[in-house]
């Protein structure tokens, strides 16, 4: 079983569509993505929503695959998938993930409250205060 997390704790999962794998048919409204796709070939169009792998908590090709998903103007929703760890949250937030999806065991280990203290990604954000001093 997975448990999906966001900025309010663990929810329940409301995506019903599915997944398709990279490559799938023009019909494709979500997407589930390796930790080693190139986010530059992927067609965007039509995507509701894209689910990046993370296979293991060391691997953080997720981060950079979602930061450029948003560069490139991606505005669906944006699930990291996988070996995250809840000291990760604040990371995969900043990087343009919406939401966590991890498996039973990650959630049992780092229970909700674990996540929600990371929930305000925003504060202690350098990039965002740097960019504030540069106006």
């Amino acid at each position: 079983m997975t448990q999906l997390i966001n900025d309010t704790g663990f929810v329940a999962d409301d995506w019903t569509q599915g997944f398709c794998n990279q490559g799938a048919a023009n019909d494709c409204v979500a997407l589930d993505l390796p930790s080693d796709a190139d986010p530059g070939t992927i067609n965007l169009t039509g995507l509701k929503m894209i689910r990046v792998d993370f296979p293991s908590s060391a691997d953080g090709r997720g981060f950079t695959i979602a930061r450029a998903l948003r560069l490139r103007g991606y505005t669906g929703r944006l699930r990291a998938h996988g070996a995250v760890l809840a000291d990760q949250y604040a990371m995969a937030r900043r990087a343009g993930f919406d939401e966590v999806e991890v498996d039973g065991a990650i959630a049992a280990r780092q229970p909700s409250d674990q996540w929600l203290f990371r929930a305000d990604w925003q504060q202690n954000d350098y990039q965002s205060r740097l960019r504030g001093a540069a106006t």
